[in-house]
């Protein structure tokens, strides 16, 4: 049996915690931005999603089912087939499915801020990066180490990135560069 305090400490530095505030704060501040419809969205988003749903969907058919067929002392009033059950859950899948892709539409709208914002964090590190690389070669140049310098790869990585030309050298090698339309041939 461990204690706490044989238990490993978890302590985190304060970057972290300030990037975990940060972090929070983007959650919270995304969360205040929903309007009411988005956060009906994900309300009905969130109750249909979980299992207490399915199994309140099975009684009821089940129930619905054993009502109209007979097995209960009840009169049936929607006999085999079952048109108004149909209709029901038509109606209830069209509502459902409007309410996911809404939520699913503002998911993907957060989801894409913040990949945006993650490429602005990563191209700044970037020129950061490429700044400090920069201010090395000329600290070894002043200090005469010019052998450490003069490698291919370190002269590289000392150059500024163009993202545009990264962005089409990736399109190209995986084969996602647009081709451009070809008009169709003219009619003689």
């Amino acid at each position: 049996m461990t204690t706490r305090k044989d238990a490993p400490k978890t302590e985190t530095t304060d970057v972290a915690e300030e990037n975990i505030r940060a972090v929070a704060q983007i959650q919270r501040q995304a969360a205040q931005r929903r309007t009411i419809a988005q956060r009906v969205s994900d309300h009905v988003s969130s109750f249909a999603s979980r299992e207490s749903t399915v199994a309140f969907h099975f009684v009821w058919f089940a129930l619905w089912i054993s009502a109209n067929v007979g097995l209960l002392p009840l009169q049936p009033f929607d006999p085999f087939p079952f048109s108004l059950l149909t209709t029901l859950v038509s109606l209830e899948a069209i509502f459902l499915t409007l309410f996911v892709l809404a939520s699913q539409n503002r998911l993907t709208q957060e989801a894409d801020r913040r990949a945006h914002l993650d490429l602005q964090v990563n191209l700044l590190a970037e020129q950061e990066m490429t700044l400090v690389l920069q201010m090395l070669k000329e600290i070894c140049e002043n200090m005469g180490l010019r052998d450490t310098i003069q490698s291919r790869k370190f002269l590289e990585l000392v150059k500024r990135t163009d993202v545009g030309q990264l962005a089409e050298h990736l399109d190209r090698t995986l084969g996602l560069e647009q081709t451009p339309k070809q008009e169709p041939p003219p009619h003689s």
